[in-house]
């Protein structure tokens, strides 16, 4: 019998075809994947460095930070081109790759959506996701990631029971021209998560006095010094 000292983390696992492994573009922890513009931009921008102004850039606001870094990102599998005409109502995509790469739905099937008359399609993605029993994925467009060409449709599927592959829906929100989408293009970022921990009870209500004396600490704390978030109230990553 596992005690709770030896018993397995939890795990997610992107399972391919043998012949697509070395071929199509990989899954990556998002904290490895994180954007080039990100990586380049200095903490302090010492041109706005003054008396009325400290300079920080969001470099080093931690919830930023956190929402770019947590979960997995499933990339583009292999490099598409897709044409954007009439204002968005008309979309044309090819590839050279073995593999359907995108696809449509029926317009019928969003009827009302705010994004209509941009027509949804759908992106084929071809690793199979397994996670552990009563666990399942939160699937939704790469979080501070805007791409400016198309944003997917977020779900959930619960992926310790559906093994077969997820497709991803998506609305082409660029303007009309050809867009190249190159292969490992982040399409989702992925969360797994325990379907038992979601589910917990709310309360709506007036704060008491005690909650609203430390919600104005807080708050004071985190302008009298930078950084008190990620040093005392964030917790260790």
């Amino acid at each position: 019998m596992l005690t709770r000292f030896n018993k397995p983390s939890p795990k997610i696992s992107f399972l391919c075809q043998p012949s697509d492994t070395g071929v199509i573009a990989e899954p990556r922890p998002a904290k490895s994947a994180l954007p080039d513009w990100f990586r380049k931009i200095a903490p302090i921008d010492l041109e706005h460095v003054g008396a009325r102004d400290n300079g920080i850039t969001i470099k080093r606001c931690m919830p930023f930070l956190d929402a770019l870094s947590t979960g997995w990102i499933l990339p583009l599998a292999a490099e598409v081109r897709l044409e954007i005409k009439d204002g968005g109502e008309t979309v044309d995509y090819g590839w050279e790759f073995d593999r359907t790469m995108v696809s449509n739905h029926s317009p019928h099937q969003i009827t009302g959506h705010p994004s209509t008359p941009r027509p949804p399609c759908k992106f084929h993605n071809y690793w199979a996701i397994r996670t552990a029993p009563g666990w399942s994925c939160l699937f939704v467009p790469p979080l501070n990631r805007p791409n400016g060409v198309f944003e997917a449709v977020a779900g959930i599927v619960d992926t310790d029971s559906y093994s077969a592959h997820i497709h991803f829906p998506f609305f082409p929100i660029g303007p009309d021209g050809l867009h190249i989408i190159e292969k490992g293009t982040p399409l989702v970022q992925v969360f797994p998560f325990r379907r038992a921990d979601a589910a917990i009870e709310g309360e709506v209500r007036a704060e008491t006095m005690e909650e609203a004396s430390e919600r104005e600490r807080v708050y004071r704390n985190t302008i009298a010094g930078s950084g008190w978030y990620r040093k005392f109230a964030r917790a260790k990553r």
